[in-house]
Formats: C-alpha cells, structure tokens, sequence
C-alpha cells in the first residue's frame, strides 16, 4: 500500500524541550522554597496581575453577573451535557466482590481522590469549556475539593465567563493565577488550598511540561502537547466542509497539524483550493494561527482505499478524528487509535470541545495509541481488597510460601508458613521449593 502527499508538513509539533524543562523547573524550585510568596512575584512578573488570587464569594457574584444570560444559558447547557455523559461513565465502574475460591473473598473498590486541581487556559483564548470539562467531571467523579485556576488579565482578572463556568460546575475555590506559578499553587497547597492529588486541563508547553515534572508527586491526566485533529473522507464527503472543519481546528494555534486523508484525489484538491480562501477569512489572530498551522504542519493524504485510510489515520492515532465518508458503522468498528471520534458530517470536533459532552481534554502527540481522554475514571482510584477464613486461606498460603521460596523471598514465605502452622497444628505441609 502506498500513501501519497500532496501537502505535507514541513515542522512537527515540538518545541525546545530542554530550554523549556530547565525555565520550568527552576521556577517549580522556587515556588516550593518560597510559597506564597514566591508564586505571587511570578504572578506579578507573568500575569502581571496583582489582584485576589483566592476570588471571595463577593468577587465570584460580581463576576458572574456580568455574564450575558444568553451565555449563561449555553455554558449551563454544555454543563448539562458533559455532567450526564460522566455520570454515564461513571456508572460504568462499580465496587466488585468475588470468592476466589472458598472462603477467600476478594474486591474492588473506587476510591475518589480528595482534592482536583483544574486548569483553565486564558491566554491566546479564553477556553471557557474547559472549565466545564475538568470541573464538572471532578465533581461528578466525588472529589472533596475542587480547585479551578485560570491566568488573569492584567488588571481585569479571570474572564467573568470562565468563573461563571467554573462556579456552577461546582468549583469548591477558583484562583486567578496562570502558567506554572498556578500548577505549583495547587500542587504545594499555597495560599491555603488543599494539596491536589490531581492536576488536569490543557495548557502551554510550560504548564504541560510542569505537569511532567510534578508527576509522581501529584497525579495528572496526561502530558498534552499541541492539539491535532485529522478527517477521513472519501468521495462523497462536502469539500466545503471538510476544509471548513480543517480549518476551525488549525486556528487553536500555529503549531496545531490537522491532516485530510481520503481516497479521492478530486476532494483533495478541492480542499486544498478552498482552505487559504478561509483562513484569510478569519479574525486577525485566529488568521495567524490557523495560516501558520496550514503552511507548517498540515498534510493531505491520498490513499488507495478505505482500509488503507484507516491503517493511516491509526498510525497518526490523532486527538480528534473525523469521519466524512460512507457506511460509518465500519469505520466505528475498524478505527482503533484516536482521542474522540466524530461519525458523521453532522457532527464535528466544535461540538465535542464546546458543548456536546464528551470531553474535550484528550491525549495528542500520537498517545491516543494508547491512552484515552479526561473523564471520571482519572479521579477515582481502583484500589482492591481480601478477606478470608482460616480454610481459605489454607491453599493459598501454601502456594505462597513455595512460590516465595522458589523466588528466594524467605520472608514471604514465613508470613504464610505461620499462619498454617496457628490454624492447622495438627498437620504437615510441604513447603519447600523443590520438585
């Protein structure tokens, strides 16, 4: 099988990581030295926001009522959407209780971490969705405490919509602090927040590369890099759309691929033709993005058929993954790697980021080969449990203690040869690791 380019990329999606891991890791250093003190110097320096950090209830009301109904009503929407799809996934894990084998007893249990840290971008966009992505899906998962931080505006603060969004959701705190200063606060537990156990939400190389660091010490959803999206189209597909959708993707930022596979070289090239016309005919700053995206990272694929497609789009495993093409119930069971799957010309990737439900803070980069997305699951801990009676566990702790000696774990070995020696006095084991 042979894949041709007739567009293809000229950069990946990478940036300096070294240079980007030492400015990062310096400035975790330092926050953790100086708490909170420190952290609102570079909040000072970054942000360059010298408002509340913790917004007071007073502060949350002023902000929300400068929220335009209208808004209102869609941000409760979305959150009403992405609240009942997390329950959904939530119903999925219940608390497990097995006999092993008679009178062994062994469980499952899921077990909410207690304090979620929620970041918000509000840079290059105010990324109000994401504050209903990672706040509702905290607090639908049983979290104790959720805090949501989003970067202020120099002398506005956090968009009035995103403490809206974060406040209905169910956010116990939200902060006005951004970039790294921001993950440290909530990681170290400053200005009096609980320490998270959880960090999730999209964000700069320096907030994704923070997140890296931290890992260990705090969990987190995933490492993201810039996002990617690619469509699958075939012959049928509406050029006009394909490149429309293409294009909504490529203005999240200059180094955001998107990438058409089809196979039908007409289509192609038709949405190749029609894509400069509609960048040029965005607002300034989304033009930018999406024209230095287009030019640096874009590729259009021709492939010789639908399974070559799909072998393709598997290879790239891309963030979002569109479908434009017939008989979408095979593409439903043969696509294997992406981050959320969009079937259908009547849905498309907007839908997922704003408002349809499912999550939009998903695994880019390639991961999608092999993890998922934000959702419930990465709240809960799967934690197990044992019990047994005295004859339960009579032939596991002889298993254990030959196994243990074949390993050479005497003291394994011992905890089990004890305990058959108090329960079953009267009797003789064979023990050892031989034959």
């Amino acid at each position: 099988m042979t894949r041709e380019y007739l567009k293809k990329a000229t950069l990946t999606a990478t940036s300096d990581a070294s240079e980007t891991h030492e400015i990062v890791k310096k400035i975790l250093g330092d926050i953790e030295a100086g708490g909170d003190a420190t952290a609102l110097e570079y909040a000072k320096k970054f942000d360059r926001y010298e408002g509340s950090v913790l917004l007071t209830a007073e502060e949350i009301e002023a902000a929300c009522a400068q929220v335009p109904e209208k808004l209102k009503g869609d941000i409760r929407f979305a959150h009403d959407n992405v609240k009942r799809f997390a329950q959904a996934q939530k119903a999925t894990v219940s608390d497990v209780e097995l006999e092993i084998v008679p009178g062994l007893i062994a469980g499952q249990k899921a077990i909410p971490v207690d304090a979620a840290g929620c970041y918000v971008p509000g840079g290059r966009y105010s990324h109000i969705a994401s504050a209903i992505m990672t706040v509702t899906t905290a607090k639908v998962a049983g979290c104790g405490h959720i805090t949501a931080c989003s970067p202020p505006r120099p002398d506005q603060g956090i968009n009035p919509a995103i403490v809206y969004a974060a406040h209905i959701c169910g956010a116990n705190k939200i902060m006005a602090m951004g970039g790294v200063q921001g993950v440290a606060a909530m990681t170290f537990g400053l200005f009096g927040l609980p320490k998270a156990n959880i960090l999730v939400g999209p964000g700069n190389q320096f907030v994704a590369e923070a997140k890296r660091i931290l890992f260990g010490r705090v969990g987190i959803d995933m490492i993201a890099g810039p996002t990617d999206s690619l469509i699958l189209a075939d012959k049928g597909a509406d050029p006009h759309i394909v490149a429309t959708d293409l294009v909504s993707q490529a203005e999240h930022g200059y180094n955001s691929p998107v990438w058409l596979v089809t196979d039908d070289r007409a289509l192609a090239e038709t949405v190749m033709e029609m894509v400069p016309d509609l960048i040029a005919d965005l607002p300034d700053l989304n033009r930018e993005n999406a024209f230095a995206a287009w030019r640096d990272y874009a590729e259009v694929i021709v492939c010789s058929d639908r399974e070559e497609m799909a072998t393709c789009s598997d290879d790239y495993a891309p963030e979002h993954l569109t479908v434009q093409a017939d008989d979408l119930d095979w593409w439903l069971g043969r696509l294997t790697c992406y981050g959320s799957l969009f079937l259908g010309e009547e849905t498309t990737v907007s839908y997922g980021d704003k408002a349809s439900g499912t999550n939009h803070v998903l695994p880019t980069s390639g991961a999608a080969a092999y993890t998922g997305g934000l959702s419930v699951h990465k709240y809960m801990k799967i934690v197990t449990w044992q019990r047994a009676t005295r004859e339960g566990s009579k032939g596991v702790a002889q298993s254990t203690a030959r196994i243990s000696r074949l390993e050479g774990m005497e003291g394994h070995a011992r905890a089990a040869d004890v305990r058959l020696a108090k329960y079953f006095p009267d009797e003789t084991f064979d023990l050892t690791a031989d034959g």
